[in-house]
C-alpha cells in the first residue's frame, strides 16, 4: 500500500494488518511515506535482505508494528532485530520446506508460508496446503501465496491450529501497490 486514497479505503474495510513493501525491486515498493498511514489496523514493513539498521530506521520513520522479512535472513539476523515483532516469510513447495522453520523458533511470532517463487511475494501463485498438515511447529502463521477472490470457500474451510489469517495482495490489486476495494470488501464477506 503507499497511496492515502486507497489505505483509507482499504482501512474502513476492517482489515488487521496493512503491509508496505521496502523493497526496492518490488513494484509495490514505498519510495516516500504516503501522507495517511493507518491508525486502526496493524501496519506491517516488509524487507527483503536490508541492512538491520535500515529496517530499524524505516520502522521508527512508518511507526511499524511488525516486521516482515521475506529474503535469506538467517536467525543471526533475527537476533539483531530483538525488541521488533518479526513475521519471518517461508517458500513451501513440499513438506520438507517445513524443516526450515525449526531454526527460527522463538525467534519470529508469526511466520509467513508462501509460494516458492523466483522473486520473494506477490507472484500470485499457490501452493498445495495440504502440505501445511506437517507443520507442528508452536509459531503461529499467516497462510500466503496467490489467495484470490474465488478462494474465500477454500479458506473457510482450510483448518490448522496454528493458522492466524491470510495473506492477500496480488490477486486484490488493480495494479501494483493499489487494492481493488470492491474485490476485498466482497472477499471478506465471504470469508
Amino acid at each position: 500500500m503507499r497511496e492515502a486514497d486507497n489505505i483509507r479505503e482499504v482501512e474502513a474495510l476492517g482489515v488487521d494488518w496493512m503491509g508496505f513493501i521496502f523493497w526496492p525491486r518490488s513494484t509495490r515498493f514505498v519510495r516516500e511515506r504516503p501522507t495517511y498511514l493507518p491508525t486502526r489496523c496493524r501496519r506491517v514493513g516488509i524487507f527483503v535482505d536490508a541492512e538491520p539498521d535500515v529496517v530499524r530506521r524505516t520502522a521508527d520513520d512508518f511507526a511499524l508494528d511488525l516486521i516482515q522479512l521475506h529474503g535469506s535472513e538467517s536467525p543471526e539476523y533475527l537476533r539483531q532485530l530483538a525488541g521488533f515483532s518479526i513475521i519471518k516469510a517461508f517458500n513451501i513447495a513440499t513438506a520438507a520446506d517445513l524443516q526450515q522453520t525449526c531454526a527460527y523458533a522463538g525467534l519470529a511470532d508469526y511466520f509467513l508460508f508462501d509460494t516458492k517463487a523466483v522473486l520473494p511475494g506477490g507472484s500470485g501463485q499457490q501452493f498445495d496446503w495440504s502440505v501445511l498438515a506437517g507443520y507442528v511447529g508452536e509459531i503461529p502463521f499467516l497462510l500466503s501465496g496467490g489467495l484470490g477472490p474465488a478462494d474465500a470457500p477454500r479458506l473457510r474451510s482450510f483448518r490448522h491450529p496454528r493458522c492466524a489469517g491470510f495473506d492477500l495482495n496480488s490477486r486484490f490489486e488493480l495494479a501494483p501497490a493499489r487494492k481493488d476495494v470492491a474485490a476485498l470488501s466482497r472477499f471478506i464477506s465471504k470469508l
